[in-house]
C-alpha cells in the first residue's frame, strides 16, 4: 500500500501538471483568437468640412459599437476593426476611399459616411464590387441606381423624399384658412435637389401653388437677401432644405428681415444639433422642422435612451454633439443591423447577408427596423416639431419637454401649429 504522504504528494504532482495543461489551453486559445485576423469594415467619414461635427458624432457612435462588439467576442469569431479615411465632405473624394479600401486594406465589409453627397459617389463602388451597402441619412441616393443590396438607415419610409417632406405640408394645410401658396429654396447639392422634389410630389397632392423655386450656391453666406426676394413673392409657407451652416444663416436672415409668412422651416439641416440649438437661442421660435428625436411626453423610446447613456459622456468628453438625439443612434443601428446579418448567415457572402437583411426584422437602439423592397424603411417615424418658448442658449432648455412640441404625426402629436411665423417667434 503506498504510505500516505506519497499518495498526497502524487496527488499534488498531477494537480499542478494539471494546472499547467489548464493554463496552457486557456493560454492556447486567447492566442488562437489573437492570432486570428481582424474582420475589417471600411467607411468614409466626414471629419473636416461643413458637415464635420455630424461626422466626428457618427464615428463615435460607430467606435462605441465596435468595443461592445468586440467586447461579445467579435464578430464571426474575429476582432472588429474599423478602417475610415476622411472625406472632408467633399463627394470627390468618395470613389478613391472606398477603392483603397477594398484594393489596399482589403476590409471585408462597407457602410457608408453621412448624408447624401457622400453616400451617392459611393454607391458605383459597391456596384461594381457587389458589395451589400449600408448607408447612413441619405435622401433617396439609391433612387437612380435601383441597387438590390442597398438598404438605408433613416426613418423617412419608403419613398424617403416625400416622407422627409410631407410631414411639413401636412402641418401647414392645418390652418385656417388653408395656405395656398408655398416658396421653396435649398442648397444646390444632391440632398436639397431630392429633398425639393419630394416636396413638389406633396405640393401637388395639396393642391398648392409655387411661387417660389430656387437653389441657391453652397459658397452663399450672406442669406438676407435670398429671403428678401422670397418675401417679395408673398408666399404662404416657407420651406427649406438646407445644411447646416445654411440653416443658421437662413434662421439668422429670417430674423433680420423679419420675415412675414404664415409657417417657415422644412428639413433644415444642423438644427436638430445641439451647436445650433444653443447658438441660435431664441431665434429658433417658430419654425416648424424636421427632427428624429425631441424629449416630449409622448415619445418613450427607452431604446434610444440606453444608447444615450454610453453616448453623451464620451461625448461632452470630445466635445461633439452632446445631446446625440438625431444621428448617433442611428449610425449605431446601421452597425447592428449589418452585425447581426452577418452573425446570422455565418459567413460574408454578400449576397446572402442582402438578402437575409431584406428578409429581416431588426432590432435596434431606434427600436425595430424593417425594409421595403428598394432598401429604405419600410414605415416613416419621422417628426415635424415647432420650436418655442426658448428663451436662452442653454443646453437645459432642449433636455426638457415643451420646447419643441411633436406636431406632425398624430401618434406623437403633443401640439398644434402657431401661426403666423411672424407672431410664433414672440
Amino acid at each position: 500500500m503506498t504510505p500516505a504522504p506519497f499518495r498526497l504528494a502524487r496527488f499534488w504532482s498531477w494537480a499542478v501538471v494539471a494546472g499547467c495543461l489548464a493554463t496552457a489551453a486557456t493560454t492556447g486559445t486567447a492566442r488562437a483568437q489573437q492570432a486570428k485576423a481582424p474582420l475589417k469594415i471600411g467607411f468614409s467619414m466626414s471629419l473636416t468640412g461643413p458637415l464635420a461635427g455630424n461626422g466626428k458624432a457618427a464615428l463615435l457612435a460607430i467606435q462605441i459599437w465596435a468595443e461592445d462588439q468586440n467586447a461579445r467576442g467579435g464578430l464571426l469569431g474575429r476582432p472588429v476593426k474599423l478602417v475610415y479615411y476622411d472625406d472632408q465632405t467633399n463627394p470627390s473624394t468618395v470613389p478613391g476611399i472606398y477603392n483603397k479600401l477594398l484594393d489596399v486594406d482589403k476590409v471585408d465589409l462597407i457602410v457608408s459616411g453621412y448624408g447624401t453627397n457622400v453616400i451617392a459617389p459611393a454607391i458605383p463602388i459597391a456596384m461594381q464590387r457587389t458589395m451589400c451597402f449600408i448607408t447612413l441619412f441619405g435622401t433617396n441616393p439609391n433612387g437612380k441606381f435601383k441597387y438590390k443590396r442597398y438598404f438605408q438607415i433613416m426613418p423617412n419610409g419608403p419613398d424617403p423624399a416625400v416622407g422627409l417632406t410631407e410631414g411639413f405640408f401636412d402641418v401647414g394645410m392645418t390652418m385656417n384658412p388653408r395656405p395656398k401658396t408655398v416658396a421653396l429654396l435649398g442648397a444646390d447639392a444632391e440632398y436639397p435637389h431630392a429633398a425639393l422634389e419630394g416636396a413638389r410630389t406633396v405640393i401637388k397632392r395639396h393642391g398648392l401653388q409655387i411661387v417660389y423655386d430656387k437653389t441657391y450656391p453652397q459658397t452663399t453666406t450672406d442669406f438676407s437677401p435670398v429671403l428678401r426676394a422670397v418675401q417679395a413673392e408673398s408666399p404662404d409657407l416657407v420651406f427649406v432644405a438646407s445644411y447646416p451652416p445654411d440653416s443658421a444663416g437662413l434662421v439668422r436672415a429670417a430674423s433680420e428681415i423679419n420675415l412675414k409668412v404664415k409657417m417657415f422651416g422644412g428639413p433644415m439641416i444642423g438644427l436638430q444639433f445641439a451647436a445650433l440649438k444653443t447658438q441660435l437661442g431664441p431665434l429658433l421660435n417658430g419654425i416648424t422642422a424636421w427632427e428624429l428625436y425631441v424629449p416630449e411626453p409622448s415619445i418613450d423610446w427607452p431604446f434610444l435612451q440606453e444608447f444615450l447613456k454610453k453616448y453623451q459622456p464620451r461625448a461632452v468628453a470630445e466635445k461633439l454633439d452632446p445631446l446625440g438625439y438625431y444621428l448617433p443612434p442611428y449610425a449605431y443601428a446601421m452597425m447592428q443591423v449589418l452585425s447581426e446579418a452577418v452573425q446570422k448567415v455565418g459567413s460574408l457572402d454578400q449576397d446572402k447577408i442582402a438578402q437575409t437583411i431584406h428578409a429581416g426584422e431588426w432590432k435596434t437602439v431606434v427600436g425595430t427596423v424593417r425594409f421595403a423592397p428598394n432598401g429604405e424603411w419600410a414605415q416613416s417615424r419621422a417628426l415635424y416639431v415647432q420650436y418655442r418658448g426658448i428663451k436662452g442658449t442653454g443646453l437645459e432648455e432642449w433636455k426638457q419637454p415643451g420646447r419643441a412640441p411633436v406636431l406632425w404625426p398624430a401618434t406623437f402629436q403633443t401640439g398644434k401649429l402657431v401661426y403666423p411665423y411672424d407672431q410664433a417667434r414672440k
